[in-house]
């Protein structure tokens, strides 16, 4: 297990570089070291397809390479717009946040136009309203007229009892003047009929 976790660590991820480098050198010194020339060519072929697999493997290495890249530009991009999506929900949730205060106003007002309504509507309307203020005008007038009326009448009366008093206050004058005079000539036939008796 120890053994399989250093050869895990020093390869990476595990495509086997290290081995392969390992193989050519270890190819390199034996097709050196090569006595005859069949076991050098078959050394030199050997190193060929060990180089080929490198050289695969360095390509693949470099193709996975850039997808990374490619992905990592890509995650960017993603995450910019995903951050630009949630700014974007701040910004609605703000603006549906003003609408439904907007909205709770409104409902506000709209119930308090209900119950003035229905206040107004157990008043008449302003035609009828103003048909009764003339009603009331008119009759006010009248009755302004009436009072006139009743004020010179009873002015009038109250002259003619002036008059009246002024009247029976003379009679009553002269009826004391003459009853004065009846009196005095009463007596003066008294004081005759006296004398005449002397």
């Amino acid at each position: 297990d120890e053994v399989i976790r250093k050869r895990l660590l020093i390869d990476g991820d595990g495509a086997g570089d290290d081995r392969r480098i390992n193989l050519l050198v270890k190819s390199f010194i034996k097709w050196c070291n090569s006595g005859s020339q069949e076991e050098g060519y078959s050394q030199y072929q050997r190193m060929l397809s060990t180089l080929s697999q490198c050289e695969f493997s360095m390509g693949k290495t470099l193709l996975v390479y850039d997808m990374n890249l490619r992905e990592m530009e890509n995650y960017e991009k993603i995450y910019k717009d995903i951050e630009n999506s949630i700014a974007a929900a701040h910004e609605k949730i703000s603006e549906c946040k003003k609408q439904i205060l907007q909205a709770k106003r409104i409902r506000k007002n709209r119930q308090e136009y209900d119950a003035l309504a229905k206040v107004i509507q157990h008043h008449p309307d302003r035609h009828e309203t103003l048909k009764q203020l003339e009603a009331l005008g008119k009759e006010l007038q009248n009755l302004s007229h009436i009072k006139e009326n009743v004020e010179d009448k009873l002015e009038l009366r109250r002259k003619q009892f002036h008059v009246l008093l002024s009247t029976i206050h003379e009679l009553q004058q002269t009826l004391e003047n003459d009853e004065k005079l009846s009196e005095a000539e009463e007596s003066q036939e008294t004081q005759m009929e006296a004398e005449a008796k002397q």
